[in-house]
């Protein structure tokens, strides 16, 4: 790898740094700016279609940067990908992927991808799009339950890949027959999830940003509606599916900090008696630290929020036998109109307030005084 020096930042940058930046499942490769570490280890990270990825052993010792096209060992022939990541941080995303040399059959870099090569590449993508098209059609007449996502050529076009999605178990013997006489290449088929599907044709999520599954995840976690309760989430489908259709996986990532702050609430059972009725629990604002209760189970009736604190001395006189008057007290403090955390700087979210306002011009009649 080529180094600069940065005479305004005073610092050694490396030429390859941002090559794969826009990449699905890039790894920002933050010591790029330091040469010896790309020594570290000869395994490079090499990425083919979408988001595949695999490490390869760079056994001839040759000089790779990132971006570079490269012929690597496939079974059988061989493939072409683009190297994604060099030096110290390989071993940390083996590690990270569960990759080690020592369980895995070690398979290696050829060379740099030459004219050739490249061209057999480009004539076999050019073949994918009609393949699955195909693909799927003859799925589709022999009354196979499954779907044909996509489907992948290798690099010297000697075989394929069928990506297929199914919710049973497939048959596809006889499949696999038709696939090699038709395409008259080494067929493998591959399951994969409605989230993976996702990830690797890639969308932008309902956040604003690129999909989890397209950008950074590589393992996916079972996500269930429990953590949706937990947060209180309103367990509307629409608004728990993601791109995919299944939950969305962004539920199993404050689902830990809310676990934390639900120890220091009482339970969801404990009803509140006073003199006056019995209160239900209705809501629980966590970050907030408040708790809303009802005088009726099943409905929205005198609502009553109370701090925590409040609601733990209301259960512990309970328990004494004791019962207050009522939550009166409570209900007048908690409705004083609550003060905004923000400032709303854009115009009350106006979308007329950039308009010309129109004014109706008032036309004077002149009187003529004969």
């Amino acid at each position: 790898m080529d180094f600069i020096l940065d005479r305004n930042k005073a610092q050694i940058n490396a030429i390859g740094c941002k090559n794969t930046s826009n990449k699905k499942l890039a790894v920002f490769d933050w010591l790029c700016d330091l040469p010896e570490t790309q020594k570290d280890t000869d395994f490079v990270e090499v990425q083919f279609k979408n988001t595949r990825k695999g490490y390869y052993l760079n056994s001839t010792k040759i000089l790779l940067e990132k971006g570079d096209m490269v012929a690597v060992e496939a079974s059988p022939g061989h493939d072409i990908g683009e190297v994604t990541l060099v030096g110290r941080l390989v071993l940390t995303q083996m590690k990270k992927n569960g990759v080690s040399p020592e369980t895995i059959e070690v398979r290696r870099v050829y060379r740099k991808a030459k004219q050739s090569d490249m061209e057999r590449y480009y004539e076999a993508k050019a073949k994918e799009h009609q393949t699955m098209i195909k693909a799927r059609q003859i799925a589709e007449s022999m009354n196979l339950n499954m779907k044909i996502g996509d489907v992948e050529y290798l690099g010297d076009g000697n075989k394929a890949i069928f990506y297929y999605i199914a919710d049973e178990r497939v048959d596809f013997r006889q499949l696999i027959k038709v696939f090699v006489d038709t395409f008259h290449i080494r067929v493998e088929m591959r399951q994969i999830g409605a989230r993976q599907e996702a990830g690797r044709i890639g969308a932008i999520g309902p956040c604003g940003r690129e999909l989890c599954c397209a950008s950074w995840m590589s393992t996916f976690a079972s996500v269930s509606t429990s953590s949706a309760r937990h947060q209180d989430v309103s367990t509307n489908p629409q608004r728990l599916a993601g791109q995919c259709t299944k939950l969305k996986c962004c539920m199993n990532f404050e689902i830990d900090t809310y676990m934390d702050l639900l120890k220091e609430f009482p339970s969801k059972d404990i009803t509140l008696e006073t003199k006056d009725a019995v209160y239900y629990h209705f809501k629980t604002d966590l970050f907030k630290g408040l708790m809303t209760y009802s005088s009726a189970k099943q409905m929205a009736a005198n609502l009553v929020t109370l701090p925590v604190e409040k609601v733990k001395e209301i259960i512990e006189m309970n328990k004494n036998g004791i019962k207050p008057d009522s939550l009166e007290t409570e209900k007048k403090e908690q409705n004083v109109t609550p003060q905004n955390d923000y400032q709303n700087v854009v115009g009350q979210d106006s979308l007329t307030r950039f308009d010309k306002s129109k004014k109706k011009k008032k036309r004077h009649k002149h009187r003529n005084n004969h």
